[in-house]
């Protein structure tokens, strides 16, 4: 399940590091969406430089999808999607305060009164996450693809605040903390994969997207004419493995991936805050529009359901969940 060797470990430095090289312009979905020089990561560093606070910044803030595409190719090493979600704490909640974040801090409080020990021997821990989670029928066939059952305590609420900005409590956290320590995760939203190097320095950590595609049977059923979407938070969040496990799995397989010629992992949908917490529709078209442009494949397979709705609604090409190219199968 875990065949790929972690990088060692090198602490990110912050905005004031920022030289303006404009790299990330090329791979941010928020600067392509509307090429203002304010909707992007050097925006945000070269405004904080010049004294810029959070609310200054609340508009680009918010419609970051967290996607982390700027995150390996800042060379100057900033931890860009760390310094949004800080500046996003710093931000007032919208007024007035929608039900959805009060909702938000009732789980977060009620999930850290449930603290529970960490199992003891090592095994690989399954953190399905909130989107997998509502679709109980494909949860279970993906957790008889991998052969592992999904844990009570996904950290769902834990991702979502750091979506919203939102404070987590000390509690909280290790009650969901505790139980992963000394243990491998395979978790389904890339967001943790990324915040796990942080909070579990050493672990073993894997998107899901990765741990289907590590499958014989899945990548048995993937061919030279399909075109594989990458969950791109995940990806980035473990960068210099999941270069060489997609390489692999191209060569492998023949697919076309969702790679730009910087080898980052083009998003098919970038939601801001708004979207993620519910009080603005999602509009995805652009995104997977852009995406597609001059591709002709004659399947899209994809890691995410999210991304699975998104390229759905623009395109007439079949697309398929990467699970489901195994019906019931469970090996190696």
């Amino acid at each position: 399940m875990f065949p790929l060797t972690a990088p060692a470990p090198v602490a990110p430095r912050d905005f004031s590091a920022c030289s303006g090289c404009s790299l990330c312009f090329l791979v941010c979905p928020m600067w392509r969406a509307g090429r203002d020089p304010r909707f992007s990561p050097e925006g945000l560093a070269k405004a904080l430089q010049c004294g810029a606070t959070a609310a200054d910044l609340a508009a680009p803030l918010e419609a970051c999808s967290l996607c982390g595409a700027c995150d390996p190719v800042c060379p100057e090493g900033i931890d860009l999607p760390g310094m949004i979600m800080d500046l996003r704490q710093k931000l007032a909640p919208p007024s007035p305060r929608p039900a959805v974040l009060d909702d938000l801090e009732a789980r977060l409080q009620q999930a850290a009164a449930g603290a529970a020990a960490a199992t003891p021997g090592t095994r690989v821990m399954f953190l399905p996450g909130a989107e997998l989670r509502s679709d109980p029928a494909q949860l279970s066939r993906v957790e008889a693809l991998l052969g592992l059952a999904a844990v009570d305590d996904d950290g769902a609420d834990i991702v979502l605040a750091l979506e919203a900005g939102v404070a987590i409590p000390l509690q909280r956290m290790q009650a969901f903390l505790v139980p992963l320590r000394g243990h491998a995760v395979v978790a389904g939203d890339g967001l943790l994969v990324r915040q796990l190097r942080r909070w579990l320095p050493g672990s073993q950590r894997m998107g899901l997207g990765t741990a289907l595609s590590l499958r014989a049977a899945v990548r048995s059923k993937l061919a030279a004419t399909d075109f594989y979407v990458i969950e791109p938070r995940a990806f980035h969040a473990d960068y210099e493995r999941m270069v060489g496990h997609y390489d692999r799995l191209q060569r492998e397989t023949g697919c076309s991936l969702s790679l730009d010629l910087q080898r980052i992992a083009i998003p098919a949908s970038a939601p801001g805050v708004a979207q993620k917490l519910g009080l603005s529709a999602r509009d995805d078209a652009t995104q997977g529009k852009w995406l597609l442009q001059g591709r002709k494949p004659a399947r899209i397979v994809v890691e995410s359901l999210a991304d699975r709705d998104a390229l759905q609604a623009v395109s007439e090409i079949p697309v398929v969940y990467v699970a489901d190219l195994v019906q019931g199968a469970k090996d190696d």
